[in-house]
């Protein structure tokens, strides 16, 4: 029990860099939601709905963070900071990060029956402040979600999603940044499709005119073709 605490403090303190001890961590509201739904969720598993509500909103009150205890929720789990929402059939992985302001959010489904409306986070998935994952999607492996994004659609393993809609980033992000990336989002770039289609095309008229150029004085220099 010991170990996997410890265990779970140091993998934190690997994806936040202002965390000076495991003491600190032990601190973060982010932890100590996870640890009140690991209640919450037992509790709910064992069909005491009003007790394991009771958890929920305590835990909501004092975190900020409102963790559904129907949530299915892996190890290693890290929200920094707060003001995040995760619905009742979400489904998390191990080592997935989720920064402040994020919903994990279901649809409504028009035949009234409950079944699966949250997304899916396999391992490793990042997800930056203020996204929005919405519906029975899969976000895969190793898949970061930039800040402010709005994901409606099933996410490739490994792919940066940013943009409303969220889009894949043209960009090859584990080249760019190995490992984890803050936010999920791999700043030194320009991450939004919309401007680098704009650089592309730029570049394309660039390349156009330079040819251009190189016609035009041999176009000149050819012998006109007297008409009979």
């Amino acid at each position: 029990m010991a170990s996997t605490l410890v265990d779970y403090l140091d993998s934190v303190k690997a994806r936040d860099p202002a965390a000076r001890s495991r003491w600190e961590i032990l601190l973060y509201p982010g932890v100590w939601a996870v640890a009140f739904h690991r209640v919450a969720h037992w509790l709910y598993g064992g069909k005491l709905f009003f007790l394991a509500r009771f958890v929920n909103h305590f835990s909501r009150m004092v975190t900020a963070i409102d963790i559904h205890p129907g949530a299915k929720i892996g190890e290693r789990f890290f929200i920094d900071h707060g003001f995040t929402v995760i619905g009742e059939t979400a489904e998390i992985g191990d080592d997935v990060t989720i920064y402040q302001c994020v919903t994990l959010g279901g649809t409504n489904p028009s035949t009234g029956v409950g079944g699966k409306r949250h997304p899916t986070l396999k391992s490793g998935v990042v997800i930056g402040s203020g996204a929005q994952v919405l519906g029975p999607i899969e976000v895969g492996e190793g898949a970061k979600i930039g800040a402010n994004a709005v994901v409606t659609k099933d996410v490739e393993p490994g792919a940066t999603m940013v943009g409303i809609p969220a889009r894949p980033v043209p960009i090859d992000a584990v080249h760019y940044s190995p490992g984890f990336v803050p936010y999920g989002t791999p700043c030194g770039e320009d991450c939004d499709p919309a401007r680098a289609r704009q650089c592309e095309l730029e570049e394309q008229i660039e390349a156009l005119r330079r040819e251009v150029a190189e016609l035009r004085p041999r176009r000149q220099s050819e012998p006109k073709v007297k008409s009979a």
